[in-house]
C-alpha cells in the first residue's frame, strides 16, 4: 500500500501541511485535527478513511466553511481565478465540462445556481470530475427540491468526494 501522500504531508512543516490539506478540503478544523493524526497513519489508504472519519464528525459550520472554499459551477474564469487562486488548476480541471456546454446551459446553470444559493444559503457543491454541463444541471435541478438538512449532507458527502480526489494529487 502506498504511503507517497502521507509521508509528503508528514515531511511538511505544520503550517504547510496544515495549506496542504486546506487545498483539498476548505474545513479548518477538519484540516487540523487530520494534520494531528498524521503521526498514526501508515499509509495513503488509512489517510483516506481517516480523513472520511473526521469529515463525518463536522457539523454545518465546518461543512459551510468547505463549501465557501468552491467557486461556483460556471462561474466567471476571471472571479474564479481571482478567488481561488490556490485551487485554480484543480477547480478549472473538475469543471472541465463546462467547456464544451452550449449557452442555453450555461444560463440554465446560472439561474439554477441562483436558485440554490436563495434557498440553501451556500453554492451547489458537486463533484464535477468527469460530467459534462447537461449532467451537472441535471444534478442541480434534482437537488433543488430537497430539505435544507437533506441537502446539507448531500453537499457534504460531494466535498468529500471531491476531497479525495485532491487529496490524491498533493505530494
Amino acid at each position: 500500500m502506498s504511503d507517497q501522500i502521507v509521508q509528503w504531508l508528514l515531511q511538511q512543516p505544520q503550517p504547510e501541511s496544515v495549506q496542504a490539506l486546506m487545498r483539498c478540503c476548505g474545513s479548518t478544523r477538519w484540516a487540523e485535527l487530520l494534520h494531528q493524526a498524521l503521526p498514526d497513519i501508515k499509509d495513503d489508504q488509512s489517510l483516506f478513511e481517516r480523513s472520511d472519519h473526521i469529515w463525518k464528525q463536522m457539523d454545518q459550520e465546518d461543512y459551510l466553511e468547505a463549501f465557501s472554499h468552491h467557486p461556483q459551477i460556471g462561474a466567471d474564469p476571471e472571479q474564479i481565478r481571482r478567488r481561488f487562486k490556490s485551487t485554480q488548476s484543480w477547480s478549472s480541471e473538475e469543471q472541465s465540462g463546462m467547456n464544451e456546454a452550449d449557452e442555453g446551459i450555461i444560463q440554465r446553470l446560472a439561474q439554477g445556481n441562483r436558485e440554490y444559493l436563495e434557498r440553501f444559503g451556500y453554492i451547489f457543491i458537486v463533484c464535477a470530475t468527469g460530467k459534462s454541463a447537461v449532467e451537472m444541471l441535471d444534478l442541480l435541478e434534482a437537488r433543488l427540491p430537497n430539505a435544507p438538512e437533506d441537502e446539507l449532507l448531500i453537499a457534504a458527502q460531494e466535498q468529500a468526494k471531491i476531497t479525495r480526489l485532491r487529496m490524491e494529487k498533493l505530494s
